[in-house]
């Protein structure tokens, strides 16, 4: 995975602005902060976001992946001022089930999300590199 930053242009906080991969490619659905059971342990944005991001990790292990083949994420969240004053935290949640892995990302406020509970969902897209 190369990460795609113009030399001209501030270096991103977090994430990258682009990147290219070579691999087989997996599409991780949206997934929001609840259990495999499909409930909701938490209220919580910043605990949801860890359940979102746990639930991203495994449906990628399915294929074989890791976090590290993440090369794009694009978040949902209802509320983009929780999310603001949240950020400290939530960037320590990313950092413990993803690294400092650090992909092309996506945030985007939403009026609302499918389930009325959910804070956020996140969909993922990887590129698993090829055994050679």
């Amino acid at each position: 995975m190369q990460s795609l930053n113009p030399a001209e242009w501030a270096k991103p906080k977090g994430y990258a602005n682009g990147v290219a991969a070579e691999g087989r490619l997996v599409f991780v659905a949206g997934q929001i902060g609840w259990t495999a059971e499909a409930q909701f342990e938490s209220d919580d944005l910043v605990d949801q976001t860890r359940q979102a991001l746990r639930n991203i990790v495994r449906v990628l292990a399915e294929a074989g992946g890791r976090p590290e083949h993440i090369v794009r994420l694009t978040w949902y969240v209802v509320d983009k001022r929780d999310y603001m004053a949240r950020n400290a935290d939530l960037g320590k949640a990313y950092r413990d089930i993803l690294g400092k892995h650090f992909p092309a990302m996506t945030l985007v406020q939403v009026a609302a999300l499918l389930e009325d509970r959910a804070k956020v969902e996140i969909e993922a897209t990887a590129v698993i590199p090829p055994t050679t």
